[in-house]
């Protein structure tokens, strides 16, 4: 789950709002993005991958927001390890394992979006009451 961003690292490109498929960044009123819909955050990375200033730090637990110390998180040598390990901050050498990448963030959005007009069917279904108990059932198990 994303944990903090270093905003004396921020360059204000807004590539890491761009890059979240499930709308966690907002534009920052002084260049640097906010945390705004935290409970959305999938860890995906996806915002890490992007961040060429390496100012953002995604903590591994997806459930939990992780309490850090950000001075402690940047000696660990943690931020940005995952664009470097995927070789993102190399220059592209032609046709590689990594060569279609750039195209997860896309769909990642695309299957939010998707994910997001189920759940807002399934609350309408609900709400109408025209749901019938055991789909019901089955619907609240699934949520």
């Amino acid at each position: 789950m994303i944990a903090h961003i270093f905003a004396e690292r921020c360059t204000g490109c807004n590539d890491c709002v761009a890059a979240c498929p499930t709308h966690v960044f907002d534009p920052g009123a002084d260049g640097v993005p906010m945390i705004a819909r935290l409970d959305q955050c999938q860890t995906c990375f996806m915002c890490e991958l992007y961040c060429e200033a390496d100012a953002l730090y995604v903590a591994p637990d997806q459930r939990n927001p992780e309490a850090i110390d950000p001075a402690a998180i940047l000696a660990s040598g943690h931020v940005g390890r995952l664009r470097h390990d995927y070789g993102w901050d190399r220059p592209a050498e032609g046709e590689g394992h990594l060569a279609e990448f750039w195209r997860l963030g896309p769909l990642l959005r695309e299957g939010a979006e998707i994910a997001a007009r189920r759940y807002e069917d399934r609350a309408k279904l609900r709400a109408a009451d025209q749901c019938p108990a055991p789909l019901a059932a089955s619907l609240n198990e699934r949520s």
